[in-house]
């Protein structure tokens, strides 16, 4: 332990080679902590006074940021001193300039269980696998003539994942390692892309070691980790590397020494991400790349003005990414458009491509909590590799189409039975996909027609075992001679608005691309007030409330070219990817579990994201919500 004077502060080293100003340390001890806020090292030498009292100056923090003053990540000295690195990870230094070849040298996985009293993994995968995906049915009318038939006649198909496992109840010691750290739930293999050209200086920099802060903090010791910085060029900070104590305070370090200059080379970046995925020579259960740019690719793509339609935006991904590849890495990237310069179009396309979400972060202030949003779901991946396949039953039904947004829906030659393949999901998320069937009149004597049935196919994480689930009830309706006045299911009704909506933002995007923002305007209020007439939105559905508030947000943010082309576009590319996959993604401040724009938010994800809003040294405390300034008028004035 030892304690200096440094620029106006009394400095604080502790025995695990952290760095702290001195005042801000002493009344996290004060409060009982002796644990470092950094590497979570137990100290046992504290400082209790300090005889600098008089140089520790109040003064003005990082950019224009008014940081709290118990804030974990920004008490904590920049320069931070070397690490001593254990040699058996092979990083010789953490500020590598020359890379390997191949990228083989990540550190070996480790599924045991850890922190756990659990015996064994199989165990744990026992108990991982005692809830199955829950599947439900409805048709959108409960009965048919005999005499009729029906064109497009909908059954929803509604499935949600088995809930994250209550850690609270398990005998983890909560302070010495966080939920999340835990091997109850598939460990996952992260690289995160991060933006550090020239754009980047200053404040927005300084919330981006705070936000890698968090999201190292969050990772458990079977979770591993593997940085990519990029300008002008991308290099890899560090290989994949477990995130125990060592491996964070080495993380921490790497992500604190960056700083910005040069231009934007995301294709070079992405390139190096798709290489450690590659190259690995062990692979955790699941595996994501985030990547954060706040500017335009200016080496790959050349966009020259107006001609945005005539880019390719997909050659800033490597072809073994893109989800549809034939021996691709199905790997999603969940792409984080930071500010107004970025390209929206360009990570919209990236994140599209992958099978990843784009977020868009309006308010530098968020990222920490977009990006605790996006781990609080990678960290609870409970469902693989989901197929759902439907089957019609009665002999003369057909399959027209499934309604599934980017999730690739196939049919067979006869139209008879359909697959959807959904892939990856996280704790109680949960999909809802409309089968359209055809069916023809019915002469024959039966009161019912069985229509359809479900089968779910996938795999658990932990265990790898192949999961098979029928569905225990068929699909059925009525077919009596005459009917009378028949309810449409509410839950086939709100799902249509969802769809509804998602079609009217694309159209409202494409005409505003093309330079019509009053058709814009107007395609979004038309789908407004065809959405107030359904019956879900009378009922005040909550489903429905968020569509109508996100629709007029879109209308507002297309109010004028300037507009449209700070913050516009970006909202609707995210908006467009929420719907499409059906999972939340960050829009200014719709991290906030209270806004009605947030509808495919897990718990893990609120869970996270409460995290990462009360995250301070010592006690958490509350913090007033994080809500970006609106650079739009509240009335659309489109022209």
């Amino acid at each position: 332990m030892t304690m200096k004077p440094g620029q106006g502060h009394a400095i604080f080293t502790a025995e695990c080679s952290h760095s702290f100003h001195f005042n801000c340390i002493t009344s996290n001890v004060k409060h009982g902590n002796q644990i470092c806020p950094v590497c979570r090292a137990k100290w046992k030498e504290i400082p209790f006074q300090s005889p600098l009292t008089d140089m520790s100056h109040p003064r003005s923090r990082n950019g224009h940021v008014h940081w709290p003053q118990d804030d974990a990540w920004m008490t904590v000295v920049r320069r931070l001193p070397p690490a001593r690195l254990d040699t058996n990870r092979n990083i010789s230094t953490l500020f590598q300039v020359v890379e390997p070849g191949v990228f083989d040298d990540d550190e070996v996985v480790d599924h045991q269980p850890i922190g756990s009293q659990r015996s064994s993994s199989t165990d744990v995968a026992n108990h991982h696998s005692a809830d199955a995906i829950e599947v439900k049915t409805w048709p959108e009318i409960s009965a048919v003539s005999k005499s009729a038939s029906h064109t497009n006649f909908a059954v929803l198909v509604h499935l949600k994942a088995p809930h994250a496992i209550d850690l609270l109840q398990s005998g983890v010691n909560q302070s010495e390692m966080p939920v999340t750290g835990h091997n109850s739930r598939a460990p996952v293999d992260l690289v995160t892309v991060l933006d550090v050209s020239g754009s980047m200086a200053g404040t927005k920099l300084a919330l981006l070691k705070r936000a890698m802060g968090f999201v190292i903090q969050n990772l458990g010791p079977a979770d591993r980790l593997s940085v990519i910085a990029f300008s002008s060029t991308a290099r890899r900070l560090f290989p994949l590397c477990r995130m125990g104590d060592t491996g964070k305070q080495e993380a921490l370090q790497a992500v604190n020494s960056l700083s910005s200059n040069g231009g934007t080379n995301i294709a070079e970046a992405l390139k190096k991400s798709a290489k450690i995925m590659t190259d690995r020579k062990w692979k955790n259960p699941v595996s994501s790349i985030i990547l954060l740019s706040d500017g335009q690719d200016t080496y790959t793509i050349n966009s020259p003005s107006g001609a945005t339609t005539q880019i390719n935006y997909q050659s800033l991904l490597p072809v073994c990414m893109q989800r549809n590849a034939a021996s691709g890495l199905h790997i999603p990237v969940h792409a984080f458009g930071f500010g107004a310069d970025h390209d929206a179009v360009s990570m919209h396309s990236i994140s599209e491509t992958s099978g990843g979400t784009f977020s868009f972060i309006e308010a530098e202030s968020v990222i920490q909590d977009a990006f605790a949003q996006c781990i609080g779901g990678l960290l609870s991946v409970v469902v693989q590799e989901l197929n759902v396949e439907v089957e019609c039953v009665h002999p003369v039904l057909r399959l027209s189409t499934i309604k599934s947004g980017s999730y690739n829906a196939s049919l067979t030659s006869d139209n008879r039975r359909g697959t959807v393949k959904v892939g990856d999901l996280y704790a109680d998320e949960e999909r809802d996909f409309l089968v359209m069937i055809d069916i023809p009149a019915d002469r024959s004597s039966n009161d019912f027609m069985t229509l359809v049935k479900v089968k779910c196919t996938y795999k658990d994480p932990i265990s790898k075992d192949l999961i098979t689930l029928n569905h225990a009830s068929d699909v059925k309706i009525e077919r009596p001679d005459t009917i009378g006045k028949l309810v449409v299911s509410m839950e086939v009704d709100k799902q249509r608005n969802r769809l509804q909506s998602a079609e009217a933002m694309a159209e409202a995007r494409a005409a505003a691309e093309n330079g019509d923002l009053a058709a814009a305007v107007s395609v979004l209020e038309h789908c407004r007030k065809q959405l107030s007439e359904t019956a879900s939105a009378q009922a005040r559905d909550k489903l429905c409330l968020a569509l109508d508030a996100e629709l007029k947000e879109m209308q507002e943010r297309m109010a004028n070219r300037r507009v449209y082309e700070t913050s516009g576009r970006a909202y609707v590319l995210s908006g467009l990817s929420s719907h499409s996959w059906q999972r939340a993604t960050a829009r200014g401040d719709s991290t906030d579990s209270t806004s009605l724009i947030q509808a495919y938010q897990t718990p893990s994800m609120v869970d996270m994201v409460s995290r990462s809003q009360t995250m301070y040294l010592g006690s958490p405390a509350p913090r007033p919500p994080l809500r970006p300034v609106r650079s739009f008028p509240a009335r659309p004035q489109p022209r």
